[in-house]
């Protein structure tokens, strides 16, 4: 079988070739392994926010559903094993027609039956667990509370967020 000098990519070598290391000291060691994905995976979760002025610029807030209310978000009795949530769940119930205009940014949008931020808190609430759903929502509560309009919780939101 030939042998494919050391260096030479194997991809571009005859399947059948072998890569022959003359030193085995040469071989990278686990922890450098390691160290090289860790790397790799800090780069690509580091890579979205670099990415988010392009994803602002296609992301779009969805038109508030006329009659909408708060009556499907979770309760405190739906929140026992969360009850550090109950305040912010109660906050949305509270401001329904701004939490149905605000599109989340942690890509549930792309779920079956997600419409809106509302929708995080709703159901199998995934606001129960996401820290971007629960913190759009602290956002958007705080504002609403505070007077601001749809359009300018939105702003802050995609400031934030995006």
């Amino acid at each position: 079988m030939p042998i494919v000098p050391e260096g030479t990519l194997a991809w571009f070598a005859p399947s059948e070739a072998l890569v022959e290391h003359a030193d085995p000291s040469t071989h990278p060691t686990r922890r450098a392994a390691l160290a090289a994905l860790l790397s790799a995976g800090l780069g690509i979760v580091l890579l979205p926010s670099r990415a988010s002025a392009f994803d602002a610029r296609r992301f779009s807030h969805p038109t508030p559903r006329a009659g909408i209310t708060g009556a499907k978000v979770l309760t405190a009795a739906d929140l026992t094993r969360s009850p550090h949530l109950v305040e912010l769940f109660d906050g949305i119930r509270a401001i329904p027609q701004i939490a149905d205009g605000i599109g989340c940014h942690c890509g549930c949008a792309e779920l079956s039956g997600h419409y809106s931020l509302l929708s995080c808190y709703e159901g199998e609430a995934m606001a129960k667990s996401c820290p971007i759903c629960q913190g759009e929502g602290r956002v958007a509560v705080r504002l609403a509370k505070a007077g601001k309009s749809l359009n300018d919780i939105r702003t802050a939101i995609d400031a934030q967020f995006g």
